[in-house]
């Protein structure tokens, strides 16, 4: 960077106010503190995938490559139209068709979005039904639509349900908001918008549905698999003991398969009908018409500070459209992350005839984070203080921006300290914008704030054999993320194993219960039980060896696949004779304890980003991100570190490139492919340091880990922006931040400083 002189320096004194912060009191050593302080050989280093093997040489079996004897395959018409009433479907054509088994009209009622379904077959092959389709005939009677945010708001814009297309769905205050603001020396107040991002997993979404008298079994490409079976039991109308959901292997998620899908109805319903397996799979279109989006935001906050950098007031207003589902609440970064008493929170949701919005990798956060983290590096601007100093002057040790109970743990100081010297932030423009040249660097940094505390009552098995074998079962499901890993990890720590020794059994619903994996939830629900019954285990193990080697349990260790005498180490015994002593199978039960009810469980950390603008041609490139997060225990450092690089690969994507476009006159959306729905690439790919303070939560479980899958997703989108900000003098306040934003941008910074 060039007038490296110019950069101001953030120096250690800064950090001072780290020194008074007291830690929240102790209720004295808890277990669970106790058992945070254990040392590890293989949890927390860096493991390789057990199965990555399988899944780089392609025999990890996905929904996509199931293939079952008589399967036939299903195809959906669906509607082109973004609103209209089904006059009449004549399906009779599509069902005397040779090779059509089953025929299904599933709405004849009304659509209120372009790809919404109305009809499905079964078919022997995917020409038949393709052409089945074409054979059903449909009148319409096109009805008013309104596709975008700014027209459903208007007074006379077409309804898309019953109710109004404005709600308020949330509010939220604390403290006097109109006296913060006459308390505050500046006052600002600014608008900043995201986009719709579509769910776009590289496996599009797909289901197997087989019938065996009244018992039916499911494949499917899902993050819930005991959800899809409770659905489906409620859709069918059958007893859930009746079915049995599997998945083995999925090609990314990111919260579009976290429940039932009425695609999987339909195979069912098919299935049924015809006698034959069916199999639907998605095309790349339909998985971005009707499987989910995250929806858009349109956030005015305003805020008030005082010339020392204390907030005095916050407050939000935010529209949200998630087609004809809800949309995000966006608040939460304003609300928990920072100290201010006075906040005022609004949240509307605004109704358009487009597909139904769904969670997305840190629903609501992602967005509010961009336009909150963003807001405050133009406060810090207004009193001239640096942004990370803003935000240490205004660190919160409580939930609810310092006014509700204490975190069970919270390293997010460590993580600012970590990330700015990482980083080299004395290097920071001390003016944003102060640069000159055609290319201008800048520094930015984000923080962020999540839950991921995981779900008590998981549950866990783990079965000895008498030959020596040890599996672990759990009802969870692998969704990319390496549970196998972990889960055959922690059980080799506990029983002096090695993870490639452990049978690992996951993805079907006849397992021990386990919550959906969405929220940051699966490792800190499964990891926590696998640990507790492989502790069970050893603590069986331990009594029998010592009985055998005459000595006491406590003396035991178990190590390189013996129970060893500590005391005299010539004494031991292998696991597998002892297993054998007993003389069948033996399962151990574990389970995911709960959580003290005193304390605030959320994960937390801060990216800092360095990026270059080119001013003549309006395009960014990230050249560098630093992430710092505080997840508790790190289980896998290498697939954490993974975990890391994909959300902030997801963050960039949405902050420089994805848009979905919609023709305002059809309804109909222009770009539902990767080749018009741009993403990131590996070439446009920063370096990207993943780092972790790795401190064990003494409270939230037996392990002291958070979850990690929506963190890094987080602040990944607001760093760039606030890194561009810093690079050009002016903040891009809506995402992607494409070259012709960015001339704007600088043309009408450039109009308005001729002015002055």
């Amino acid at each position: 960077m060039k007038d490296k002189e110019k950069y101001n320096s953030i120096e250690e004194s800064r950090f001072d106010y780290f020194e008074t912060v007291k830690p929240h009191p102790r209720l004295g050593q808890t277990e669970e503190e106790s058992k945070g302080k254990e040392k590890f050989n293989q949890i927390g280093a860096y493991t390789p995938r057990v199965d990555g093997d399988k899944i780089v040489t392609g025999q990890a079996p996905y929904t996509h490559d199931i293939k079952l004897r008589g399967m036939l395959t299903c195809k959906i018409l669906r509607s082109p139209h973004a609103a209209a009433e089904i006059v009449s479907i004549d399906t009779s054509k599509a069902e005397n068709l040779p090779g059509v088994k089953a025929v299904l009209k599933l709405n004849e009622k009304k659509v209120q979005y372009a790809g919404q379904q109305v009809a499905a077959v079964a078919a022997v092959d995917e020409y038949t039904a393709e052409k089945a389709l074409s054979l059903i005939e449909v009148q319409y009677k096109t009805l008013p639509h309104s596709v975008t945010e700014e027209k459903s708001r208007e007074t006379d814009a077409p309804q898309v349900h019953s109710s109004s297309n404005v709600q308020r769905f949330n509010q939220y205050d604390r403290g006097d908001i109109e006296a913060g603001f006459k308390q505050a020396d500046v006052i600002r107040e600014f608008t900043y918008r995201t986009p719709n991002e579509i769910h776009h997993p590289t496996e599009t979404h797909s289901s197997i549905a087989k019938w065996d008298g009244d018992r039916l079994t499911i494949w499917d490409s899902t993050q819930a698999i005991h959800n899809v079976r409770d659905g489906l039991a409620r859709a069918l109308k059958i007893p859930a003991a009746r079915i049995k959901v599997i998945k083995h292997y999925m090609g990314g998620g990111f919260g579009s398969k976290l429940s039932l899908n009425e695609y999987t109805v339909v195979a069912a319903q098919l299935a049924k009908i015809s006698g034959c397996p069916v199999k639907i799979v998605l095309t790349r279109e339909e998985n971005a018409l009707c499987v989910g989006n995250r929806p858009s935001s349109h956030q005015t906050y305003k805020g008030g500070i005082k010339k020392d950098g204390t907030l005095a007031a916050l407050s939000l207003v935010n529209y949200t459209n998630g087609g004809i589902n809800r949309g995000d609440r966006c608040s939460e970064p304003m609300i928990d992350l920072y100290k201010c008493p006075n906040v005022k929170d609004e949240q509307y949701t605004v109704f358009t005839n487009l597909g139904p919005s769904r969670a997305t990798r840190a629903p609501g956060h992602v967005q509010g984070t961009f336009g909150f983290e963003g807001f405050l590096d133009e406060l810090a601007a207004a009193i001239n203080i640096d942004p990370l100093e803003l935000r240490i002057k205004n660190y919160s040790a409580k939930n609810q921006g310092d006014t509700g109970i204490p975190y069970s743990s919270k390293h997010l100081e460590e993580c600012y300290r970590i990330g700015a010297k990482e980083i080299g932030w004395e290097r920071r423009n001390k003016v944003p914008g102060e640069g000159t040249g055609r290319y201008r660097q800048g520094l930015g940094m984000a923080s962020q704030i999540w839950w991921g505390a995981g779900v008590p009552g998981t549950l866990a098995d783990i079965k000895i054999h008498p030959d020596g074998g040890v599996e672990i079962i759990c009802g969870t499901q692998d969704i990319g993320c390496g549970t196998r890993t972990y889960m055959a990890t922690i059980v080799a720590e506990t029983l002096g194993l090695k993870p490639e020794d452990i049978i690992v059994k996951i993805g079907n619903s006849d397992y021990p219960w386990a919550p959906l994996s969405g929220g940051s939830l699966t490792t800190p629900s499964v990891a926590p039980a696998t640990r507790d019954a492989a502790l069970k285990a050893a603590e069986q193990l331990k009594q029998m060896a010592a009985e055998k080697l005459e000595t006491k349990p406590e003396d035991i260790e178990l190590k390189d696949g013996k129970l060893v005498s500590q005391a005299n180490p010539d004494k031991s015994v292998t696991l597998r004779e002892l297993a054998r002593s007993l003389g069948r199978e033996t399962v151990f039960h574990g389970s995911r304890s709960g959580m003290p009810p005193e304390y605030a469980y959320n994960s937390f950390g801060a990216h800092f980003a360095e990026v270059e603008v080119d001013t003549l041609l309006g395009k960014i490139k990230v050249l560098k991100i630093v992430a710092v997060h505080d997840i508790g225990r790190v289980i896998n450092r290498q697939t954490a570190e993974s975990q890391v690089v994909g959300g902030i690969t997801q963050g960039l994507s949405t902050a420089l490139f994805e848009q979905r476009i919609v023709d305002q006159n059809t309804g109909r959306l222009v770009n539902p492919n990767l080749r018009d729905y741009k993403i990131a690439t590996a070439m446009d790919m920063p370096e990207i340091i993943p780092l972790f303070i790795d401190k064990p939560d003494p409270y939230i479980n037996n392990l002291g880990t958070k979850g990690l899958g929506e963190p890094p997703r987080i602040p990944s989108s607001a760093v760039i922006a606030n890194a561009v900000y810093n690079a050009i003098g002016v903040h891009l306040r809506e995402i992607p931040m494409t070259p012709d934003k960015v001339l704007n941008a600088l043309k009408n910074k450039e109009a308005a400083d001729e002015k002055l």
